[in-house]
């Protein structure tokens, strides 16, 4: 035991290290207990083990951890702190400058908002009132007691002259001297009607005397039977001859195939090669408008029908002396679109005054007249023989009616496009017709079948107004409104053919009609600019492009028995021949 003191005594003496932090600590801080076991002994003086503090004095957890504050912008406590912690003051220095409004808890910019249980349109109704009014409702009174002046914040006399009602039960007030219907002014809440109630001195409507009403009625009714005739009686049809007779020596008519031409236009034989027209060999002047579609007799193409936005049909010869043969005039608004039955002895037009009209192409007589108070934009025979008495038209209000000629009745309708339809071509021996439309799709139809069996329409495609069947039947040629000529398939799938797109020309806009030469080594086409341009077909290489019109060049047609003729049209209102 006496060598374990004089260890414990030895050790508080040499240790230097221990007088150097003796020396650094404030006996104030430390307990004296804690550190009697390394003072030196005093002579004659022993120690005993009781001097030793086993279990000194430990601070608590919050002592050691937080000590006595605790931060008020904890979101987290991990400890449970002591009642005296948890309101202790702030630590810091005090804000001399700080005042009671300043010492106030906020929740807002101005102040702090005790939460009150009011819906939306009673908040509303209340802050509305206070704004016109300058009253309000005071939300800390009980609601028992709102009869009481007391109940009402701001303009109190003004909330009991008003009843203390709101802006949406009080009417608005147009004007002081006029008052409403039954005497009740705006301010009167018993007699007040709304706001849209008459007022006294106000009538129903200005009525004229018994004379002024009588000339009123007569000049309505002259106007409404003015429209009705305009809209529906059709235009009174007629017939110009321009050549001397009608008739030769042999008793044939203009519609004669001629024999003297060169070449036999009574078969369907094509050229075996077609060339590049390269110049203007006539024009054809009579149309006072634009020109909105020509069409070639059918088989010989010597004759040719042109329909122009000056109401006007007129037939012209292609070959000898090329004159004007005879003016149909029957509709009262712009022709649209022609087109021949299979022997051309008779012709259908379309125009914007939504009727079809049924020609006679020799005599000029109108046969029959069709509408169903829709404007058509084409007009196609079904080209079977036995059909010659049916034809299709596609219309403004999106569907394709078909008519028989014969009874002048709708016997079918299409009706599944989401736009006004633009063409109708037949294709496969005339057992299906392609039709697009303005919802830039491309649909195939069954004959007769008013639902189409094929749906082509790419988010890329535009509307295709201008189509075009090759003379071999196997494509079909689409105008496109992106400046670009597609070609689909017209047997089977009719996919679209990725290798033939004809681009370089603009007709954004314009429904320029597409042809092609009769041996399919080419391609023709107008544009917005008037010009004729001229593609290669093999390798879709624009050839050739003629100034061929002043105004848009609407449509090119390439006769089926020259290698080099094509006709051309414009809205400049001529037809003009190239070879």
């Amino acid at each position: 035991m006496a060598a374990t003191v004089e260890s414990l005594v030895s050790y508080g003496t040499d240790s230097d290290s221990d007088n150097e932090t003796k020396s650094n600590v404030s006996p104030e801080k430390v307990d004296p207990d804690a550190i009697a076991h390394l003072q030196p002994l005093k002579s004659g003086q022993t120690m005993s083990l009781a001097l030793l503090n086993s279990a000194p004095e430990v601070a608590v957890k919050e002592a050691v951890e937080t000590g006595v504050h605790l931060d008020p912008s904890l979101k987290e406590v991990t400890y449970n702190p002591t009642y005296e912690t948890m309101f202790a003051p702030e630590f810091g220095p005090v804000n001399p400058y700080r005042s009671q409004q300043m010492a106030a808890p906020r929740n807002m910019l101005s102040g702090y908002a005790e939460p009150a249980h009011v819906n939306d349109f009673m908040f509303e109704q209340q802050r509305r009132t206070f704004s016109t009014f300058g009253y309000a409702l005071d939300p800390s009174v009980d609601t028992t007691s709102q009869n009481s002046s007391n109940s009402y914040i701001g303009a109190v006399d003004e909330a009991e002259k008003k009843k203390g009602l709101t802006v949406f039960e009080v009417g608005p007030k147009k004007h002081d001297k006029r008052k409403k219907v039954q005497g009740g002014e705006s301010d009167d809440i018993d007699n007040y009607l709304g706001p849209w109630a008459k007022y006294v001195d106000e009538k129903d409507g200005a009525k004229p005397s018994e004379e002024e009403q009588k000339e009123l009625d007569e000049i309505t009714a002259k106007r409404q039977k003015k429209g009705r005739n305009e809209e529906e009686a059709p235009a009174e049809e007629k017939t110009i001859l321009h050549v001397k007779d009608a008739y030769d020596y042999q008793g044939r008519s203009y519609l004669h195939v001629p024999q003297d031409v060169g070449i036999n236009l009574r078969t369907a034989d094509i050229p075996d090669k077609c060339y590049l027209p390269k110049k203007q060999i006539h024009v054809w002047t009579g149309h006072t408008k634009g020109v909105s579609a020509i069409r070639l007799f059918p088989v010989s193409g010597h004759l040719l029908l042109s329909c122009s936005m000056d109401c006007k049909i007129k037939l012209w010869e292609v070959y000898n002396e090329r004159r004007c043969v005879r003016t149909f005039i029957g509709h009262s608004k712009a022709v649209r679109d022609i087109c021949f039955n299979n022997t051309g002895t008779q012709y259908m037009s379309a125009a914007y005054d939504r009727y079809l009209k049924l020609w006679d192409t020799e005599t000029g007589q109108c046969i029959s007249r069709f509408t169903n108070r829709k404007v058509p934009y084409c007009v196609k025979f079904n080209p079977d023989e036995d059909k010659q008495n049916l034809f299709v038209a596609g219309m403004s209000d999106k569907k394709i009616v078909q008519w028989d000629a014969r009874t002048g009745e709708v016997v079918q309708e299409y009706d599944r496009h989401l736009g006004a339809v633009n063409t109708i071509t037949f294709v496969d021996e005339n057992r299906r017709f392609v039709s697009t439309s303005d919802d830039k799709s491309l649909r195939v139809w069954e004959w007769d079948i008013p639902v189409d069996f094929k749906y082509i329409a790419e988010p890329s495609m535009h509307s295709m107004p201008a189509v075009t069947l090759s003379p071999n039947g196997k494509w079909l040629a689409c105008q496109s409104m992106d400046n670009q000529i597609l070609i689909f398939g017209a047997q089977n799938r009719f996919r679209l053919n990725k290798k033939k797109i004809f681009k370089g020309h603009m007709v954004a806009g314009y429904a320029c009609q597409v042809d092609f030469s009769p041996d399919m080594s080419y391609v023709v086409s107008g544009d917005a600019d008037g010009k004729l341009n001229i593609w290669d077909w093999k390798t879709t290489k624009l050839y050739h492009r003629i100034k061929a019109h002043d105004k848009v060049c609407i449509s090119a047609l390439w006769h089926p028995h020259e290698t080099s003729k094509v006709i051309t049209c414009g809205w400049d209102g001529l037809i003009k021949l190239w070879d």
